[in-house]
């Protein structure tokens, strides 16, 4: 005989649950500090996220590493965020929302602060074609609206995103306000159809990825 009885939910052993919590707290808090200093030893990290040095590097044994999963996560969200206005039927608010959401997801923050600062791995580099992949069908997409102009391309698009991120005030609430504002502006600029002749060539995608060759990547 069936029945409706929900699933029960697994639970972790109380040393699962307080290392999954303790590693929420290590990256909250690399974030915020390698944000501020990238150069900040990983002991200050450790401190912020009030836990034990030792059980931090259980985690990342080493300061690259920790680099390294803060940007992949990063970029994992932001190939989320591109595959949900992917899944959009409008190919303008497709775009547009992608815009919004990935500033809203302060992914570029830690791209522009910690860029060749470490060594990428296969899987990033795999992931990161495939969020070039997303960007490109998103920005086609926009293009085929007849409401992107026509004279810009991809890698404008991604200047524009860290220039949002590079936007940072003591109140979060503001910051992120203003930031929602200039998305507002430039999205705006994006499909002009009266605009001015953009100066100089569209960026190349050598010019946007030059910070990651110190690292070799």
């Amino acid at each position: 005989m069936a029945t409706n009885s929900a699933p029960v939910p697994v639970r972790r052993s109380g040393r699962g649950a307080q290392a999954s919590r303790n590693d929420g707290l290590i990256l909250a808090a690399a974030r915020a500090v390698f944000l501020a200093d990238p150069r900040a030893p990983i002991a200050a990290v450790a401190a912020a996220a009030g836990v034990g040095i030792s059980a931090l590097y259980r985690r990342y044994p080493s300061k690259e590493d920790l680099l390294r999963r803060l940007c992949h996560d990063g970029l994992l969200t932001f190939i989320a965020e591109a595959e949900a206005a992917d899944a959009e039927a409008d190919d303008w608010g497709a775009f547009a929302a992608f815009a919004e959401r990935i500033v809203d997801a302060d992914v570029h923050s830690l791209t522009v602060h910690l860029a060749g600062t470490f060594t990428p791995t296969d899987e990033m580099h795999a992931d990161a074609l495939r969020a070039d992949a997303l960007t490109a069908r998103l920005f086609s997409r926009g293009q085929a609206s007849g409401r992107l102009r026509e004279d810009v391309v991809a890698d404008d698009l991604a200047f524009l995103l860290e220039g949002a991120a590079a936007l940072r005030l003591p109140d979060a609430a503001r910051t992120a306000e203003l930031r929602r504002r200039y998305v507002a502006l430039f999205l705006d600029a994006l499909a002009s159809r009266t605009a001015h002749v953009l100066p100089g060539p569209a960026p190349s995608g050598a010019e946007l990825n030059w910070r990651w060759q110190a690292s070799g990547g």
